[in-house]
């Protein structure tokens, strides 16, 4: 028998929580229900999940908030944000935060699901034939911890950083499209997601900036170059 995934839901508004609680169910998922961002948390805290869809505006907790508490224990488990708003900002913050998505209310219930699925899709581990470890000049990359070690230092990156920064390192020294970037750990490629990209390559380049035999080149209207010697 397969084993259900688990979503964890944090949303206020009983009609639509209960809702989404149906319905998600009825696609097989196994959903627990919580109606603030406090009492969210600690049953993350106290349980494991695969998935977690958190409403932005939140009671005791908001979901900027939450989101944050949940990366700074883990940085595997997918996050989607439920917003009625839309501003720039949000979506920037959020993404910035490590959020995978974005679903603005109102929203399609089937829709939802298919976000759902597209994004663990994606979560799940790269493919046995890529080595777990990656050499970048005087850096190591490990990619089953996440973890950048050089220069007798050893950092945990995020998972979008360790994201981009597998992808540039299974083509090092070749363009990697940034569309293909964008499509493969955002789910797609426009202004917002290419701002978020643009921000983790800034971090990138700091983490990696010791080596200056190190460089990650932007080509213009095609992609980036992870560049070593």
């Amino acid at each position: 028998m397969v084993k259900k995934k688990r979503i964890l839901l944090v949303e206020d508004d009983v009609n639509l929580g209960f809702m989404l609680l149906e319905h998600l169910e009825d696609h097989g998922f196994d959903v627990k229900l919580y109606r603030d961002g406090e009492s969210g948390y600690n049953a993350y805290k106290k349980d494991s999940y695969d998935f977690c869809i958190l409403d932005l505006m939140l009671p005791k907790m908001d979901g900027f908030t939450l989101a944050e508490k949940i990366r700074e224990n883990e940085t595997k488990t997918p996050i989607l944000m439920l917003t009625a708003r839309s501003m720039d900002e949000d979506k920037l913050k959020g993404f910035k935060l490590g959020i995978d998505d974005y679903v603005t209310k109102p929203f399609n219930e089937e829709e939802l699901v298919y976000r759902i699925h597209a994004i663990m899709g994606r979560a799940q581990p790269q493919e046995l034939q890529f080595p777990k470890k990656y050499n970048i000049g005087k850096f190591v990359f490990n990619r089953a911890d996440m973890s950048l070690t050089g220069y007798n230092e050893s950092r945990r990156l995020t998972k979008k950083e360790a994201e981009i920064l597998l992808r540039l390192s299974q083509s090092l020294n070749e363009i990697v499209s940034r569309s293909k970037l964008l499509n493969d750990i955002w789910g797609e490629d426009d202004y917002f997601t290419g701002r978020s990209l643009d921000v983790f390559i800034s971090k990138l380049r700091k983490y990696l900036k010791k080596d200056d035999s190190i460089s990650i080149n932007s080509i213009p209207n095609v992609g980036l170059i992870l560049k070593v010697g």
